[in-house]
């Protein structure tokens, strides 16, 4: 450990650490560090801090809190992140410093500075780590560090999230409701509104992206209010019976009656059932599958279903047009049973010609793959139209059994790994296909 600069107080063995302290001031305008470039690259990289100026150990310390944790073994030495543990240790003093001075278990403050292997002390609690964040980077930062830190498995930030300036992201959602399934009533009661929001956000934000994928999936009705876009076809029919000729001897039509088009929605002729694997690999799938649900129920002319299967099928189709009762209500874990998801869905049959059966899943069939075959292959020889939704990673990538995918994919249902906004244009199009 680095021996106190002079000036500084270093905490010693015999200095009790320290319970309580009070939040990092915000730096005036005019005090405020002015960040040089090669400064810039230390913060962002957490690389050889110990030349970083005093008045930017604050930013150092608030953001190795976060960043710090991530990579392992990058600092290689050198005052990286990668460093374990949080005061630093294990490294020789420079040449010409004093002995080491022995510290305590304080907060790391000015009271314990500690600049050996780049990394300050940890924070005694969340709580303080906020404080700082707000008054460095101000409460738009702090909201997005702290949904950061939650997203990456920090829990215990979880309770100083703002419900009303949290960023939506699946990522934080999924974990806030893993969370939340293990918590007592009374602590879930205060997470609700988080929660809440953040499916609003997310549904609204993908419910404007995936609706203009919908449309036409109405009815064409005639009518004589203008408004809608001109029939022509049943206008010439409407008035032939007034028409005029040209000079040049042609007969044109007056269009005394105009007929329009509008578009209603008269009944929901199709049904798309959405079957989803809860299995413990699926959080972050399963949290799209219901948002794009939600959006989905609302489109004309589709009657949504919406199935969760682990071992065990669950029908939670009444909970579609509340996608924050749908999350809660899911039940995360298990094995996987895919062929039983699709039994079920063969049961809400009614006109297959007009029935989407879309499966969400890894495909790690945990029963007889032929059991999954051959479910597979009644409902193609029925009529109904199938599509596989391959799992998605954390980062985006399609995870799923591509052994199995095949054979499914030669039996009648393609899989492919498809986002909400695809999967959207996939029902429009069949909708629209077989309208034509």
């Amino acid at each position: 450990v680095r021996a106190p600069a002079p000036g500084r107080t270093g905490a010693t063995s015999d200095t009790p650490p320290p319970t309580e302290r009070p939040a990092t001031e915000a730096l005036p305008a005019a005090d405020a560090p002015r960040l040089g470039p090669a400064d810039r690259w230390r913060l962002l990289l957490g690389r050889d801090t110990a030349r970083l100026p005093d008045a930017l150990w604050p930013y150092a310390r608030a953001l190795d809190e976060l960043f710090g944790r991530e990579a392992d073994g990058a600092g290689e030495g050198n005052g990286g992140r990668g460093e374990s543990g949080g005061g630093g240790g294990g490294t020789e003093p420079e040449p010409g410093a004093d002995a080491p001075a022995a510290t305590g278990d304080g907060d790391g403050g000015a009271g314990g500075d500690d600049r050996t292997g780049g990394r300050s002390r940890g924070y005694p609690s969340v709580r303080h780590w906020a404080e700082d964040l707000q008054a460095l980077f101000g409460a738009d930062i702090r909201e997005e560090v702290l949904a950061r830190a939650v997203a990456d498995g920090r829990t215990d930030a979880i309770d100083l999230l703002d419900a009303a300036t949290a960023r939506p992201s699946v990522e934080l959602l999924s974990t806030v409701l893993s969370l939340a399934r293990g918590m007592p009533e009374q602590r879930l009661a205060a997470l609700r509104p988080l929660v809440k929001r953040l499916v609003e956000e997310l549904t609204r934000e993908l419910a404007t992206r995936v609706r203009p994928t919908l449309t036409g999936l109405t009815t064409p009705l005639p009518t004589r209010r203008p408004g809608g876009p001109l029939d022509l076809p049943r206008t010439l029919r409407a008035n032939l019976a007034h028409t005029r000729r040209r000079e040049d001897g042609r007969v044109e039509v007056v269009p005394e009656r105009p007929v329009f088009k509008t578009r209603t929605a008269r009944r929901n002729d199709w049904r798309l059932v959405l079957v989803v694997d809860v299995s413990a690999s699926m959080e972050d799938s399963v949290v799209w599958a219901a948002l794009t649900a939600a959006v989905l129920g609302g489109a004309p002319m589709l009657s949504t279903h919406f199935l969760t299967f682990s071992t065990q099928v669950a029908d939670l189709t009444g909970l579609v047009a509340d996608p924050l009762s749908l999350l809660l209500e899911v039940r995360i874990g298990g094995g996987t049973h895919i062929a039983a998801g699709l039994a079920h869905a063969r049961s809400l049959v009614k006109v297959p010609d007009r029935t989407l059966v879309v499966v969400v899943s890894d495909f790690e069939e945990g029963a007889a793959v032929e059991g999954l075959l051959a479910q597979a292959g009644a409902l193609v020889s029925a009529g109904v139209r199938l599509l596989g939704c391959a799992a998605l990673d954390a980062g985006g990538a399609p995870r799923y059994s591509v052994p199995v995918a095949r054979r499914l994919a030669a039996a009648g249902m393609p899989v492919a790994a498809l986002s909400p906004l695809a999967l959207a244009r996939w029902v429009g199009e069949q909708v629209r296909g077989a309208s034509r």
